[in-house]
């Protein structure tokens, strides 16, 4: 364990209670993995049962709230002093955005939730593997990665945004409840908010390490035979954090920032292959119709709960992805924060619904269409493949139907590879933040030993249950966050009315570098 010179600018009532959490955790998996996942698997049917409709009402009024914001009187706010421009053009500003939203869990899902729900559709709405099923798959492809998950992402980084930037605050959770709780935000209230930051990030990220690590172990042998199995995850885990571990202690983060920005580029020629050597006519007729329905439907998707529908799979899919962006909730909203210094709360919030959603929207319909195609009028197989081989060969079963099957798959393991290193790092980083008493470098074997121990969890995860533990621990560990959003909520309506209202004026913003230049700097 570090000695406590070498851990510089912690906060000992975050760091230390955050740090046992997680040791006991990963000790007791190490140690006893079915008796974890037996206790974990009770929780989580106990917060399905009980609380899994706290989920959906939840984070439809994220959503309806963060709408009225843009629209409102409020929309006019900026976030840094009145009159101050934007820290970053518009162009780079969205560029970061696209480098938060495609991530491992596009790569994973883009192809396997499409082909999971054609093949049973949700909450029985139409006939498996019909012309409906796939209409229905999309629809609800979009549903759970599109507007609901980055309204969750736009109310904290808002919250992290507005009482940084304006109001010239430590870039912690905790300091968006001032309003609201006033000098104990310094207090044990405060650090608790914070200690459920930092483990709700830790559970998330490790949720994304692992789906990262099952999909580049199908990959694997998909190209080379290599097997499939915990111990070669496990191993893929150990060795990407090796590279995580490294890049942080040799100052090569300018090399990671640019394999990131060139992931997007990768990531974007893939799409484009697909595009235009696939079904391209079905691919533009999927995404108009599947919009559409999508829309029209999105308010009785948004408030359906298992009283009348399917509470098993409402729990394994859309319970699910609402506390995954949860878990993920003060990563990214940090991570947009940081650059959004400068914006109105109008122009925060529609380019933080609107930009990434239409990526969404776009890298769906084509890996699913292209899937959907194939089960529909091509050579077919991809429901039988993820049913029997697991959603992460989904990706590499469309692959090998076009042409340069062998490049377009280590393509595709590259960019997951890449995405699980910066991932890892730029979350590391954050939760050293978040520990650290919101330091804009927080010291080194900091933000090495969080992303050790999110590896460290991965691995514990997938031994305790696979996707299914994965899954379990995301549900379990944002439950208790998704209370602090709510009040979050409540805190930043008061800021707001305070400030629209002219009580009290904005402290000057404290001068602050991108989260980019941090995370360079900080490594």
């Amino acid at each position: 364990m570090p000695t406590t010179s070498r851990l510089r600018g912690v906060d000992p009532a975050v760091f230390w209670p955050a740090i046992a959490i997680t040791a006991a955790f990963i000790s007791w998996g190490a140690v006893a993995p079915d008796s974890l996942a037996s206790v974990t698997q009770a929780i989580l049917s106990a917060i399905i049962n009980g609380f899994g409709w706290g989920f959906v009402v939840s984070t439809a009024l994220f959503l309806v709230f963060a709408g009225f914001l843009a629209v409102s009187r409020f929309g006019k706010i900026r976030l840094g002093a009145d009159g101050e421009l934007p820290e970053f053009r518009t162009v780079s500003w969205v560029c970061m955005m696209f480098s938060v939203g495609m991530g491992i869990g596009l790569m994973f899902w883009g192809v396997a939730e499409p082909v999971f729900h054609f093949g049973a559709p949700p909450h029985g709405l139409a006939a498996a593997q019909t012309k409906e099923a796939a209409l229905v798959a999309m629809k609800y492809s979009y549903f759970h990665w599109a507007l609901h998950p980055w309204a969750i992402y736009a109310i904290v980084g808002l919250a992290i945004a507005y009482f940084t930037h304006r109001k010239g605050l430590p870039i912690l959770i905790s300091s968006a409840f001032t309003p609201l709780l006033g000098n104990a935000v310094n207090g044990p209230i405060g650090k608790t908010i914070d200690i459920l930051a930092v483990i709700a990030t830790l559970f998330g990220t490790a949720t994304s390490l692992g789906l990262g690590a099952q999909q580049i172990n199908s990959g694997l042998n998909f190209l080379w035979g290599t097997g499939e199995g915990t111990a070669i995850a496990l191993t893929i885990i150990a060795v990407l954090s090796v590279l995580f571990i490294l890049s942080a202690v040799s100052g090569v983060g300018k090399g990671v920032q640019f394999l990131s920005n060139m992931n997007m580029v990768v990531a974007a020629a893939l799409l484009l292959f697909l595009a235009v050597v696939g079904p391209t006519i079905f691919i533009l007729n999927t995404f108009t119709e599947a919009l559409g329905d999508y829309l029209a439907d999105l308010v009785t998707m948004s408030f359906r709960t298992a009283a009348f529908s399917d509470g098993k799979w409402l729990g394994s899919w859309t319970i699910f992805y609402w506390a995954w962006w949860v878990s993920w909730a003060p990563f990214v909203g940090v991570f947009i924060a940081r650059i959004s210094k400068g914006r109105t709360i109008r122009e925060f919030i529609t380019g933080v619904l609107l930009i990434p959603s239409g990526v969404t929207f776009l890298w769906f319909t084509i890996m699913g269409g292209t899937a959907l195609h194939s089960e529909l009028m091509g050579v077919g197989g991809l429901v039988e493949a993820v049913n029997n081989q697991g959603a992460a060969i989904s990706l590499f079963a469309l692959l090998e139907q076009y042409p340069a099957t062998a490049l377009t798959s280590f393509v595709a393991i590259f960019l997951v590879a890449i995405f699980f290193i910066s991932g890892a790092d730029a979350a590391s980083i954050v939760m050293g933040m978040l520990s650290s008493r919101g330091t804009l470098e927080p010291a080194r074997i900091v933000v090495v030993l969080w992303g050790v121990l999110a590896g460290a969890s991965a691995c514990v995860l997938l031994v305790m249950g696979g996707l299914e533990g994965l899954q379990t621990a995301s549900i379990i560990a944002a439950a208790p966050f998704l209370v602090v959003m709510l009040g979050l909520c409540i805190s930043l309506w008061m800021a707001l009315l305070d400030d629209l209202e002219g009580r009290r004026e904005p402290a000057s913003p404290l001068p602050e570098a991108s989260l980019l230049t941090t995370v360079v700097a900080a490594e």
